[in-house]
């Protein structure tokens, strides 16, 4: 079971690694984006997001305290959500829609980020192979 575990985390994490590394090497572009939705220091918060994205990823990946980077993941997933895919303010049907599916997934993945924190940092949880314990050993 530890070899499903450990491939579901890395299913899961890919797309935080692969979304952090576009965010450092498209930072000009992505920052143009959250300019446009009003993100203060957007250069910045696109470096500093892509940055927390790719070691939260790599945090769940790898078991190097999981249970953090699984925390960071969710919180960057529900900021994202609300400040990025803003549903609610869009006119335009076809824009609104976009928003809201974009919205639904940065919620849906920011769910399934405290599942796994849930269980990486529940004391004597087993959630497979890992480098390091958890950082938080919190009872049954």
């Amino acid at each position: 079971m530890n070899t499903i575990l450990l491939i579901g985390r890395i299913l899961f994490a890919l797309v935080f690694v692969s979304s952090g590394l576009s965010h450092l090497a498209k930072g000009e572009a992505m920052a143009g984006y959250a300019k446009f939705k009003k993100v203060p220091a957007a250069k910045l918060s696109v470096m500093v997001s892509g940055v927390l994205l790719a070691a939260g990823g790599l945090s769940i990946i790898l078991g190097v305290y999981a249970d953090l980077g699984a925390l960071i993941i969710a919180i960057l997933m529900i900021v994202m959500a609300l400040k990025m895919h803003d549903f609610w303010t869009q006119t335009d049907a076809q824009a609104k829609q976009t928003e809201m599916i974009s919205f639904s997934k940065n919620i849906s993945m920011a769910g399934g980020a405290l599942f796994i924190f849930a269980i990486t940092a529940t004391a004597e949880s087993d959630y497979g192979w890992a480098l390091t314990d958890s950082l938080w050993q919190f009872a049954k």
